[in-house]
């Protein structure tokens, strides 16, 4: 492979002003803390250093700078995102702290939005059974901690001695980027002073990333547009509120997901989250007992959606929702009805077939029919059964999935299926399906202890997704929880049910998360081996290096050192 060595001495780096500014005044928690005696010991002055992506990082454990990097070394493909964490930490000083990126000249890498301070949210624990579901509405009955998780797009904050701060900087690589060696720094400054120059070398190499609406990774996180509208405090459905959404649902589209979120019930999951899930299609019940059906919001989310990039598929939820309640106007007696249905009466089937029917005809009208999925979530088999039987009697040619349990009975009827983790699909079953042009998956949820994306979680977590699905041969993986955001999302992740952190992974004003971009991480490995296995000089390798993310031998103590060791390979 030509590399083009670019000379250091003749570049003029660029100053990345737009970060200057101070940070946005959301108060960070605070918890009891023990004082780590190792601050007695490390300097006075504001020190900075490279930090470890993959790890956690402790607002009051004081680093070991020896084990730390002053220089850090990133290879990248052409067209892929970047990461890299630095460490700010001090015995003694404190005060304004601010941060440059500076680039190599013609170099503007730097992803604005996703660079800037990392700040600490409050998070818990897994339940005493090792598991994350469940209620826990009395908060004290778990531990809680800080964890730097949000990923605030300011370079300038106020810095406190004996604390930890990172920052977090996101360099996205031109795809017309010519192969070779870039060279940068990042600049440190508190009150005024320089503190710290933290060099940094970008190697591109002579390999170009998939464009996102070309990866063959099948990202599925769903949407919630109703909390938007909650924390951005704007009228559902308004034009401020699709505004507030854009740059949010466009992150998650360059990340290359693949479905938009759909509600046709009303509550499709019995109001679970913070803020429940509407109907998208206003329902009502003539005098004369026929129906009539409003699509409106429903078009005006899609073709929204659309236009952020996501698609091409939209997941529509649900014919069975946890609770069998159907919400429509009812013209006769001029009122909202809430219809309890047992799924094996004729008024179930009356209702859905009429419902779906009429759908269908406006899909088609559309051009939306052939990448319209009618999604079930973790229903039983004959609740499935029941949903197959209406949208069957409904139009034959729908397409239909389920995330939850896998039932043999059931496989054939669906499009898109998708099971948990720690499950397994029967030998050739996969295979089977993508011949047939079927998506097939895994999902984590509340369930899975690790690896997960809670706000505890360890961020190399979210990484391993990309290789998990490679290794077991899947087309990508679903989470049920984009942007159901909490009560305060920016300040604690905590909620009332599940483990912190398990309904969201971005918070709001379009802040990233450093799971989330540890997710992307991930995504991008699948793809990169998508393309090397083709080639049977690194067929054989690749699978080797994929065995420690196989079924049962994924391991916690070596998940970081596994991930490097795949991504040097994919790097070479």
């Amino acid at each position: 492979m030509k590399k083009h060595f670019l000379s250091f001495c003749t570049c003029l780096f660029l100053s990345l002003l737009a970060g200057n500014v101070m940070a946005q005044d959301v108060t960070e928690p605070s918890v009891p803390h023990a004082n780590d005696p190792a601050w007695n010991k490390t300097s006075k002055n504001l020190q900075a250093a490279w930090g470890d992506t993959n790890l956690q990082t402790d607002k009051f454990i004081c680093p070991i700078s020896s084990k730390l990097s002053k220089h850090l070394i990133l290879t990248a493909w052409r067209g892929e995102r970047l990461h890299a964490k630095f460490l700010v930490w001090s015995g003694e000083e404190e005060g304004n702290l601010r941060f440059e990126v500076e680039e190599q000249e013609g170099c503007r890498w730097t992803d604005e939005q996703t660079t800037g301070f990392v700040r600490y949210v409050m998070t818990d624990e897994l339940n005493k059974n090792g598991g994350g579901c469940g209620y826990r509405p009395d908060k004290t009955l778990f531990d809680s901690a800080l964890v730097a998780d949000r990923i605030e797009p300011m370079r300038t904050l106020r810095y406190e001695a004996r604390t930890v701060r990172p920052a977090w900087i996101t360099f996205d690589v031109p795809r017309d980027a010519v192969s070779g060696i870039y060279k940068g720094r990042i600049r440190v400054e508190c009150e005024g002073k320089e503190c710290g120059v933290l060099p940094f070398t970008i190697r591109v190499i002579d390999r170009t990333m998939a464009l996102p609406e070309e990866c063959k990774f099948h990202l599925d996180l769903w949407q919630n547009p109703f909390a938007v509208a909650r924390v951005a405090n704007v009228p559902l459905w308004s034009r401020e509120h699709f505004e507030a959404m854009r740059p949010l649902m466009q992150r998650l589209a360059r990340a290359g997901q693949r479905g938009i979120t759909a509600s046709i019930t009303h509550k499709p999951w019995n109001g679970q989250t913070y803020d429940y899930f509407e109907n998208m299609i206003t329902e009502i019940k003539k005098a004369d007992g026929t129906w009539m059906y409003d699509f409106t919001v429903f078009d005006r989310w899609v073709e929204f959606m659309q236009q952020c990039g996501v698609g091409p598929y939209i997941y529509c939820y649900s014919v069975i929702p946890w609770k069998l309640s159907f919400r429509y106007y009812d013209q006769a007696t001029n009122s909202i009805v809430d219809k309890k249905m047992n799924v094996n009466k004729p008024e179930f089937d009356d209702y859905w077939v009429n419902k779906l029917s009429a759908f269908a005809t406006h899909l088609k009208a559309k051009g939306w029919f052939g990448h319209t999925i009618i999604a079930m979530d973790e229903r039983p088999k004959e609740s499935m059964e029941a949903a197959l039987r209406v949208i069957r009697k409904a139009d034959p040619n729908y397409k239909i999935s389920l995330a939850g349990n896998y039932h043999a009975e059931l496989e054939g009827e669906l499009f898109d299926l998708c099971i948990a983790y720690d499950t397994q699909y029967p030998d050739g079953v996969v295979d089977a399906r993508r011949q047939q042009g079927k998506i097939t998956t895994f999902y984590t949820c509340c369930t899975e202890s690790w690896p997960n994306t809670f706000t505890f979680s360890q961020p190399v977590e979210a990484s391993a997704y990309g290789p998990i699905a490679a290794e077991r041969g899947l087309d990508g993986y679903l989470r049920w929880a984009y942007n159901s955001w909490v009560e305060s999302p920016e300040v604690d992740t905590r909620f009332h049910t599940w483990a912190a952190g398990d309904t969201y992974i971005v918070y709001p004003d379009n802040q990233s998360s450093v799971r989330f971009e540890k997710m992307v991480e991930g995504i991008q490995m699948f793809e990169k081996i998508q393309v090397l296995k083709q080639n049977p000089r690194y067929a054989k390798s690749i699978e080797k290096l994929l065995k420690p993310f196989a079924y049962k031998k994924i391991n916690a103590a070596t998940l970081g050192e596994d991930i490097k060791r795949l991504n040097a390979f994919l790097n070479k």
